[in-house]
């Protein structure tokens, strides 16, 4: 497969879905529905919600029934940066490299815009004329994973033992319930919602949820990586800031050569849980060395 044209496809059609479901721009109140696609377009990998088609396809669903609520988790995904980014937060000024929210729209606004895109996920995936093909408890199991997975036993979790472990000395075991929380817990749920919506059986499902738990703390850790060695040009934000606040990362309590062996370590072991799968599992397969290897 030409897994850049892959990745080019299944954004397109996430960014048609998001432009077609989300409300627009000029509905009334604008203000709010601007400063919302403001960060929603402004150029996301797409990474989750190509992560749920990948996992519905391997197991044998189709996309267009698992199109709807891998579109919720982008829109969760992107409400929590633009709260991570406030002052109260990481106090962020760029976002792939352009202003962050509250720098254009003002603090007040780019907590309104946040805590509308989470409320829009959860009323899109549970729209009656959506996914009419898939079971109620098909859905309702799928929402149950991702309502987890976005609250406070999942990524709101990770995030505030993030920002109380700053300035701290930690154990490696926070650090870990701090990165599979965090930045994993959506991760793994962009997979396993997938898995669930695509009708996965009990082994299926299994073999996928660990692909997802490792490939979650694995991005996260290449993440720290990214602060420590990356471009400010290539990531579209600041580098060295996780050091300059004190942050609980993998580099500043491994080293980079130990963090860097752990990531290839969790991406090795993604890779034999989709051993089950046949070819139908490649997207899944090429998506880990993508994300091993990704330089932003």
């Amino acid at each position: 497969m030409n897994f850049k044209e892959y990745l080019q496809r299944r954004k397109l059609m996430i960014d048609e879905a998001l432009e077609h479901w989300v409300p627009g721009e000029n509905e009334f109140p604008p203000q709010v529905h601007k400063a919302m696609h403001y960060s929603l377009f402004a150029g996301g990998k797409r990474l989750r919600p190509i992560l749920t088609l990948a996992s519905a396809e391997t197991v044998g669903g189709q996309i267009s029934d698992a199109l709807p609520i891998a579109c919720s988790l982008e829109l969760i995904h992107t409400y929590s940066l633009i709260h991570d980014d406030l002052p109260c937060m990481d106090d962020d000024d760029l976002r792939r490299g352009k202003p962050t929210n509250h720098k254009v729209f003002g603090e007040a606004l780019a907590l309104l815009a946040g805590d509308a895109l989470l409320t829009e996920a959860f009323s899109l995936a549970t729209r009656p004329d959506l996914m009419k093909g898939i079971s109620p408890g098909r859905r309702i199991r799928a929402l149950g994973l991702l309502a987890r997975a976005a609250g406070s036993l999942g990524m709101v979790g990770g995030q505030t033992m993030d920002i109380l472990s700053q300035g701290e000395k930690i154990e490696s075991a926070l650090l870990e319930y701090i990165h599979t929380h965090k930045t994993g817990a959506l991760i793994a749920a962009s997979v396993g919602v997938g898995a669930v919506i695509g009708g996965a059986s009990v082994r299926e499902y299994k073999a996928l949820n660990r692909y997802g738990e490792k490939l979650g703390l694995a991005f996260q850790i290449i993440d720290d990586l990214l602060d420590v060695e990356g471009e400010e040009r290539k990531l579209g934000k600041a580098v060295h800031k996780d050091q300059s606040k004190g942050k609980a990362t993998y580099p500043a309590v491994f080293g980079i050569p130990e963090s860097r062996g752990q990531a290839e370590r969790l991406i090795e072991e993604a890779l034999v849980s989709l051993a089950i799968f046949n070819s139908s599992a490649d997207p899944l397969r090429e998506i880990a060395q993508f994300i091993l290897n990704r330089t932003n």
